[in-house]
């Protein structure tokens, strides 16, 4: 079988990435309140529910189109994962996670660009999508809770993507968990810290919302990769599991990030 050429593989995370923090951040920016009515004291936005959504159908419709020629990763915190796991060689680290989060940012300033057309929009007034602990998390949460369940969910995300793309694993159907599994993230974890489980993600909409976005940032970029880490060590153990060199993953005719970069 013809080796997928790195650009392709690039360009595929590229593309992903976009997507993910497009159409999940900007649910949250555009669509997640939108009052209607005389008045406007109807809101006829998408709420918490809606962005939980947003973010997995992102990443279940990434994954069908893109994962089978990059492995669909998206996050420099899966891409950790998977590498520590054996399912992506150590040499395509450093470009997946540059990739996503140029694509992430890119993302973001796009996203920006189209909120300003609303009269009176202010990225910092409005904290654009961004992620927080203390007085920028939605419901007020401390540092230290921020930090355990940024960890715990990244954690279970990573968890998730290899037990689904375990060659044991029923083929076909690992986008689906996957896009699941990061709706339930959200659906837990949007009040405590916005969710992020993804520094790519986080930085890409932090750049433009001001210096007590960026002051932050930092744990939602250390929170991840440990989680990430903690459960790419530990699948294997866990499971009895070979890593996907031994079990022929490059031959899984399942999509994602089934396929390790090589």
């Amino acid at each position: 079988m013809k080796e997928t050429p790195l650009s392709a593989k690039l360009g595929a995370e590229a593309l992903g990435t976009f997507w993910l923090v497009f159409g999940g951040c900007g649910s949250a920016v555009i669509a997640a309140q939108v009052l209607s009515g005389e008045g406007n004291t109807i809101n006829m936005g998408i709420g918490f529910l809606g962005v939980s959504l947003a973010f997995g159908l992102t990443v279940l419709t990434g994954v069908y189109a893109f994962g089978h020629i990059s492995g669909g990763h998206f996050n420099p915190a899966v891409t950790l994962g998977l590498a520590i796991a054996k399912r992506i060689e150590w040499k395509f680290v450093g470009l997946y996670m540059i990739t996503q989060v140029v694509a992430a940012t890119l993302a973001g300033a796009v996203l920006l660009l189209i909120a300003y057309g609303k009269a009176g929009f202010n990225p910092v007034e409005s904290g654009f999508a961004t992620n927080g602990y203390g007085d920028r998390s939605p419901d007020g949460y401390g540092l230290l809770a921020c930090l355990v369940i940024e960890v715990l969910l990244t954690a279970v995300f990573v968890y998730v993507i290899l037990g689904a793309t375990d060659t044991r694993a029923p083929k076909g159907f690992a986008g689906i968990a996957i896009g699941l599994a990061l709706t339930l993230i959200h659906l837990i974890s949007i009040p405590v810290t916005n969710t992020s489980v993804n520094p790519a993600r986080s930085l890409g909409v932090a750049w433009f919302a001001g210096g007590a976005a960026l002051a932050q940032v930092w744990l939602f970029i250390v929170a991840p990769l440990i989680g990430a880490a903690i459960a790419g060590a530990t699948y294997a153990a866990i499971t009895a599991s070979r890593n996907a060199v031994d079990e022929g993953v490059a031959n899984n005719p399942d999509v994602g990030t089934a396929r390790p970069a090589s």
